[in-house]
C-alpha cells in the first residue's frame, strides 16, 4: 500500500506566496501563519450555551439543597416559615430547570423536523449525529435533575415524620396528667363521702368539667394545627409527585428516543467507514497516478 504524504507544510508555503503576492504586510501574514499553530476557539452554538446554563442551575440548585439540608430537616434550628420559605425556593428552582430542559428538548424536535423532507424523509443524514448528541445530553440533564428531586423528597418525608413524632409526645403529656388529675379528684371525692351531706361542695366539680373543658379545646387546636400541617405537606407530596411522575415520562422518553437514534448513528458510522475505505484506495490510486 501507498504511503500518504503529509502536504501540510506545502499549503502553509502556499499560502505564504499567495499573501505576499497580494501585498500583505508583515502583521497580517504573521496573523495569518500563527492561525496554523493558535487555532481560534470554537463558537458554542446557542444549545450548546444553554445546556451549559441549565447545568449551572441544577448545580446550583443541588448546592443551595446541601447548604440548607441541616436547617430544613432539624425543627430546632429554624422556624416552620424558614422551612417553608426554604422548601418554595428549592420547587422555584425545579420548575425553572425543568422548564429549562423542555427548551432544550422543543429546539431538538424542531431541527429533528427541519431535517425531514417530503413524506417525512430525512433529506440531511450528516446532522443525524449532532440530533443524537443533544438527545443524550438533555438525557443526562434530566436524570440529574431526577436525582436531586428524589433527595429532596427524602427530605420532606423526614421532616413531615419529625413534625408528627414532635405531636405525639404532647398528647401523651395531656394524657397523664388528665389520669393524675383524675385520681386527684377521686380522691377528693373519696374524702368527701365521710362528711355530712350539708358540708358537700359542688365546687370541685365545676373544676373538674372547667379542667376538661379546657383540655378539650387545647386537643382540639393541636388537632387543627395538625391537621392543617398534615394538609399543607400533603399537597406539597402532590406537587412533587407530578414533577416527579413528569420528569419520570420525560426521562422514558429520552431513552426511547436515544434507542432509535443509536440504531441510526450506527447505520451513518458503516457508511462512513465504507466511504472512507473508498476514498483511501481513490487517494492510492491519485497518487501512483
Amino acid at each position: 500500500m501507498a504511503k500518504i504524504r503529509d502536504r501540510t507544510e506545502d499549503f502553509k508555503d502556499a499560502v505564504r506566496l499567495t499573501a505576499v503576492s497580494l501585498e500583505y504586510n508583515e502583521s497580517k501574514l504573521a496573523a495569518i501563519m500563527a492561525s496554523f499553530i493558535i487555532h481560534k476557539p470554537r463558537q458554542r452554538s446557542p444549545f450548546t450555551k444553554a445546556a451549559l446554563k441549565t447545568l449551572e442551575s441544577i448545580g446550583a440548585l443541588e448546592q443551595f439543597m446541601l447548604k440548607h439540608r441541616k436547617d430544613y430537616v432539624d425543627l430546632h434550628r429554624t422556624t416552620e416559615q424558614e422551612r417553608d420559605s426554604i422548601e418554595q425556593e428549592v420547587t422555584a428552582f425545579i420548575k425553572a430547570c425543568k422548564e429549562q430542559i423542555d427548551i432544550l428538548k422543543d429546539s431538538i424536535n424542531d431541527e429533528e423536523a427541519n431535517t425531514k423532507g417530503w413524506l417525512g424523509i430525512k433529506a440531511d443524514t450528516a446532522n443525524t449525529d449532532t440530533i443524537a448528541h443533544k438527545h443524550g445530553v438533555v438525557l443526562i440533564l434530566s436524570e440529574k435533575l431526577h436525582s436531586i428531586t428524589s433527595r429532596f423528597d427524602q427530605l420532606r418525608a423526614i421532616r413531615f415524620q419529625d413534625a408528627i413524632n414532635k405531636r405525639i409526645p404532647r398528647r401523651k403529656l395531656n394524657r397523664n396528667a388528665n389520669k393524675n388529675t383524675s385520681l386527684v379528684d377521686s380522691s377528693r371525692t373519696n374524702n368527701l363521702e365521710f362528711k355530712e351531706p350539708d358540708e358537700i361542695q359542688p365546687e370541685p366539680l365545676r373544676v373538674q368539667q372547667q379542667f376538661l373543658d379546657d383540655e378539650t379545646r387545647a386537643l382540639q387546636v393541636e388537632l387543627t394545627s395538625l391537621l392543617d400541617a398534615v394538609q399543607e405537606t400533603e399537597t406539597k407530596m402532590v406537587e412533587m409527585s407530578a414533577l416527579n411522575h413528569l420528569m419520570s415520562t420525560h426521562v422514558l422518553q429520552q431513552a426511547q428516543q436515544i434507542e432509535l437514534l443509536y440504531d441510526q448513528v450506527s447505520m451513518s458510522s458503516y457508511n462512513i467507514y465504507i466511504s472512507s475505505n473508498v476514498l483511501i484506495s481513490f487517494l492510492g490510486k491519485v497518487i501512483f497516478i
